[in-house]
């Protein structure tokens, strides 16, 4: 065919080229980049789903950087809460040594008190001084905040961990299904009789012996069993007709153990029970009247009131927590299971003991139980009661970071593997396959080139025709 108007040839080529010009492009753009895809038009399915895992990835690497930077501020607060317990035991030594008044001057004693006076000062600073980045960690701003806490029903109240709604609060109810008992032994009658009697009395805190002429009134057994119950943990009451002698706590470890040396009189022991306490439906551990719950939303301690522990109540006592603790946001979106609340208590003196005991504070000069007033052995179960409640803040944080934020990391940066090999897998360039297919775009752009050149000289042979 001999037309000149129309070169069907060079369309043919021109389309060719195109397309393989086209090709030529597209794969020194995927070399340039290092990306399969650049724009949706290269793999809209493919897009979505890299864009999906691209946010996921960015959801994961924060969450490292959060549970990284939690990490960091449990760790400021440990090392302030090991200064406090290393004060804690210089305190129990001072206090050991002050009670040795038969070897120490009244001025040694003093100065034992002024080194106490220090100390508590230390504690109070550091309470007040430890922060992270402006946020007070140990003053009690991280404490859990609570409403409504009835003191009838709960003596001492410690929420360890709380998860609260966003604006919300939480409510917590406290029943007591069964009740706790003391440890009970009972003698019956008025008086020792007409013998002198010898019994021993035993209980979780020692074992004494007492010895009674023979006409002893109740009265005066009662008077000398309570006059040793720091010492064996065993208290006496006259009813009038008996003499009641009980554990001075509740629980099944408590026991009162009276048996008879010489003489007539009881022999008996018995083992205390333990309340039964459920909170928010959860059977609660309970020792005594200290119950707990520990589960995902809540971890709760409290010492129930002795009264509303020993009287079944379907009722119960109910309040809130409305806020407080402090949250760490360590899972790769914004929800719930993302996320961890624990609450840190005060350390400052007037907060480490409890309302039963005492509080720290009350050691210092001037308190009720100072060294200089002579009153050493409450001074020490105070001590020693701050020494537990700092040692178990430091184990709660410690299991946290053990338990929680170091397993985070691991697993996340684990996701964030698999996650960003998925992603590359859709996204990225092979660079074999794009630098095979360059090169035979280019052979087929550079054959195109020359094809389009003949086909544009073809229509040149109509000349010849006519000559």
């Amino acid at each position: 065919m001999a037309r000149i108007n129309t070169n069907i040839a060079s369309l043919q080529a021109i389309n060719r080229y195109t397309k393989n010009n086209n090709s030529l492009n597209t794969h020194l753009e995927r070399l340039s980049s290092g990306l399969r895809i650049n724009r949706g038009k290269d793999a809209p399915a493919g897009l979505i789903a890299s864009e999906t895992l691209r946010s996921e990835i960015q959801g994961i690497r924060q969450a490292i950087d959060n549970t990284t930077r939690a990490d960091n501020v449990i760790n400021t607060a440990e090392g302030a809460l090991s200064e406090v317990s290393s004060l804690l035991l210089e305190l129990q030594s001072l206090t050991n040594e002050a009670a040795n008044t038969g070897a120490l001057s009244r001025q040694e004693i003093e100065a034992n008190q002024l080194q106490v006076d220090s100390i508590l000062n230390s504690i109070n600073r550091i309470s007040n001084t430890t922060q992270f980045n402006g946020v007070k960690l140990l003053n009690g701003s991280l404490d859990y905040i609570t409403s409504g806490v009835a003191s009838t029903a709960i003596d001492v109240l410690q929420i360890n961990s709380a998860k609260l709604p966003d604006n919300g609060y939480t409510t917590v109810t406290v029943q007591v299904t069964g009740s706790a008992h003391l440890a009970n032994v009972t003698f019956n009658g008025t008086s020792i009789g007409t013998s002198a009697v010898t019994i021993e009395v035993s209980g979780n805190e020692g074992t004494e012996q007492l010895s009674f002429a023979a006409g002893t009134t109740a009265s005066a057994v009662v008077f000398a069993v309570n006059a040793l119950k720091e010492s064996t943990g065993v208290s006496a009451t006259n009813t009038g007709t008996s003499i009641v002698f009980n554990s001075t706590a509740y629980g099944s470890n408590q026991f009162v153990s009276i048996k008879t040396l010489e003489g007539t009189f009881t022999n008996g022991k018995d083992f205390g029970q333990d309340a039964t306490v459920s909170i928010n439906g959860t059977q609660a551990s309970v020792d005594g009247l200290k119950a707990s719950v520990r589960s995902g939303d809540l971890d709760i301690e409290l010492h129930l009131d002795p009264t509303f522990g020993t009287t079944v109540s379907t009722a119960g006592t109910s309040f809130q927590i409305t806020g407080g603790g402090a949250k760490f946001q360590i899972g790769s979106r914004v929800n719930r299971a993302g996320q961890i609340q624990i609450g840190i208590s005060s350390v400052a003196t007037t907060k480490l003991g409890n309302p039963v005991t005492g509080y720290l504070s009350s050691i210092g000069s001037g308190g009720n139980n100072s060294l200089v007033g002579g009153n050493t052995v409450q001074a020490q179960k105070i001590i020693t009661e701050a020494i537990r409640q700092v040692s178990t803040i430091r184990g709660r944080l410690g299991a946290l970071q053990k338990n929680v934020l170091e397993t985070n990391i691991n697993s996340l940066n684990v996701a964030l593997e698999n996650v960003t090999a998925s992603e590359s897998a859709i996204r990225d360039a092979d660079f074999a396959a794009e630098t095979a297919a360059l090169t035979r775009s280019q052979i087929l752009v550079q054959a195109n080139t020359s094809v389009l050149a003949q086909a544009n000289s073809n229509p040149q042979n109509v000349l010849a025709l006519l000559q």
